[in-house]
């Protein structure tokens, strides 16, 4: 009895050990004498064996699932309380810091393939103090008439544009036209190529505030500020009239390029064309649907949450809502809007359903009292033109003169659209060439009932 008050045992003493457990052990000692209850309890030993087999491999095997699962939840939530804070939100939105100017030199566009002196980099400076790094792109007919004049220029950035030949020869051009970049130049320069290569269309581009050489951060107001400085320049500098000017945004640019537009139509200004690639109808919304290289979702994961996606949508401090924007820009239009809509099926950034709302609400707007969408989905099937599989053209005419196109890419995906066809032929219907569609649709408005 002392012995087993001690927690020591011996064969003698087995039958007091219930069969359910194990007799307690305290040295090497007593293995032989654990054996030999094991032997005279089979029961108790399968129980201990399967009961080993079982747990033993499991315990790795359950840790590494909890690490595959809380790891990328915990690095989720971490983002999304970081995304919160308006210096972190900041950088995700914009991811301004990340740019091809750690490789890539910016000054010397015939590093791009432009001839020399076809392409000028200098600076525009905004109001509020902020200087902004820009390209002029000048049309290669042009430069091919006096290509001698301009390929003489000194290359690399240029302190006064305007004492240069390429300025001098797009403020005398009485017929010039151009197309302003609402998007980080840095990153698009082989689009400019697609426009310049073969019109007689000039460039002018941008980087943001906060983008590549440009100072200061970006914020919504300050972005749309950007672009009202390059066209202000244009306009009073460059001597070009708005409705000979294009406005051209990509992604984010759709968003700055719809506040621009309307910014200035509520000043009775109006452009040749408003042309808007891969655009979104507000970002809060959008980024439900958005992934980061079209692999990382933003809150789409959230949308099994609505209270908590609603919640978090709240913390979003650049709104862009271009839905309402472009609503606005269709009403205050007095004379002429020429507004396009382009995305691509295969678009993993961005997804081409978002061009359905920001086509809808234009196309509402010039209808007083709105439709149902009933009314406007049965219209719409009848006024589409496919195609082909994952393409489609769809066109709204409305008094005074406004023509709203939507279409829709097969291919192309967030950025190579840029360089295709649909864009440049934007263009060129914005600037109304005879014989285009927009020329054909525009003659016979009167004759559709909206």
């Amino acid at each position: 009895n002392s012995n087993l008050k001690q927690g020591t045992s011996s064969p003698r003493h087995h039958s007091r050990w219930p069969h359910h457990r194990h007799p307690p052990c305290v040295d090497n000692s007593e293995v032989s004498q654990s054996h030999l209850w094991c032997l005279s309890h089979p029961s108790a030993s399968l129980h201990q064996h399967r009961t080993s087999i079982m747990t033993v491999p499991l315990s790795p095997i359950l840790r590494t699932a909890v690490w595959v699962v809380a790891a990328p939840l915990g690095l989720y939530f971490t983002f999304l309380a970081l995304g919160a804070t308006p210096f972190f939100q900041r950088h995700f939105l914009y991811a301004h810091k990340i740019n091809t100017l750690w490789w890539r030199d910016v000054d010397k566009p015939e590093r791009w393939g432009f001839a020399k002196g076809q392409a000028t980099p200098f600076s525009l400076d905004t109001p509020d103090g902020v200087s902004l790094y820009a390209w002029h792109v000048m049309p290669l007919p042009q430069y091919l008439k006096q290509e001698e004049r301009f390929s003489v220029q000194k290359g690399g950035f240029c302190q006064d544009f305007t004492e240069t030949e390429s300025f001098k020869a797009l403020k005398e051009d009485p017929d010039a036209r151009v197309v302003l970049s609402c998007k980080s130049l840095s990153h698009r320069p082989d689009s400019y190529h697609v426009i310049t290569d073969t019109s007689s269309y000039h460039v002018l581009a941008i980087d943001y505030r906060g983008f590549g050489h440009s100072t200061g951060r970006p914020t919504e107001y300050g972005l749309i500020q950007d672009a009202a400085t390059l066209i202000d320049w244009v306009i009073n500098v460059a001597g070009v009239p708005s409705d000979r000017i294009v406005l051209l945004g990509q992604s984010l640019g759709t968003a700055v390029t719809s506040g621009v537009a309307e910014l200035y139509a509520s000043q009775g200004i109006e452009f040749g064309g408003v042309i808007l690639v891969a655009g979104f109808s507000n970002l809060p919304k959008m980024l439900s649907g958005y992934k980061i290289g079209g692999l990382f979702p933003v809150l789409g994961p959230l949308k099994v949450w609505p209270g908590f996606l609603e919640y978090m949508e709240g913390f979003i401090y650049d709104k862009w809502p271009s839905v309402d924007r472009l609503e606005s820009l269709v009403k205050l239009t007095k004379r002429r809007l020429r507004l396009t809509l382009i995305s691509a099926k295969d678009d993993a950034d961005i997804p081409w359903t978002e061009s359905n709302k920001l086509f809808r609400a234009a196309a509402n707007a010039t209808v007083p009292e709105g439709l149902s969408d009933h009314s406007f989905e049965a219209w719409k099937d009848v006024r589409t033109i496919h195609k082909g599989k994952n393409a489609f053209v769809t066109t709204w005419n409305a008094e005074p003169n406004i023509i709203i196109r939507q279409e829709l890419f097969p291919h192309g995906g967030h950025n190579d659209i840029m360089g295709y066809a649909p864009v440049i032929l934007a263009v060129m219907r914005s600037f109304d060439l005879a014989g285009t569609a927009y020329d054909m649709a525009g003659s016979d408005t009167s004759s559709r009932t909206l």
